[in-house]
C-alpha cells in the first residue's frame, strides 16, 4: 500500500482514487500537532493499516520536531502500547 504525506495528513487511495485510509495531525501550535483523526476503510480492517499510518506519522512528526496530543481514540490506544514514543506526547 501506497501511503502520501502531506504537512498534516498521511493518506491512502484505491486506483479509482477512492480514500481507503488516513491519518489527519493539524496544528494546535508551532510546535504540536493533534492527531484526531483515523481511518481504515471496512475492507482493509484487522490488517494492521492504522498501525501504519500511525508509525508512519510519529517518524514525519519526530523528523519536523513535533509534538503530539492523541485527541482520537486509537492515537490514544496506540500510544499506550508503544511506551517507546511517549517522548513525543504533550
Amino acid at each position: 500500500m501506497e501511503f502520501i504525506s502531506e504537512t498534516n495528513r498521511i493518506y491512502s487511495e484505491n486506483d479509482e482514487g477512492k480514500l481507503i485510509a488516513e491519518i489527519t495531525f493539524p496544528a494546535l501550535d508551532d510546535n504540536t500537532v493533534a492527531i484526531d483523526h483515523t481511518f481504515v476503510d471496512a475492507a482493509l480492517r484487522g490488517q494492521g493499516v492504522a498501525g501504519q499510518l500511525m508509525q508512519k506519522a510519529v517518524v514525519q512528526l519526530r523528523r519536523v520536531g513535533k509534538k503530539i496530543k492523541p485527541v482520537c481514540s486509537y492515537a490514544q490506544k496506540w500510544f499506550s502500547e508503544h511506551p517507546e514514543e511517549a517522548d513525543l506526547l504533550v
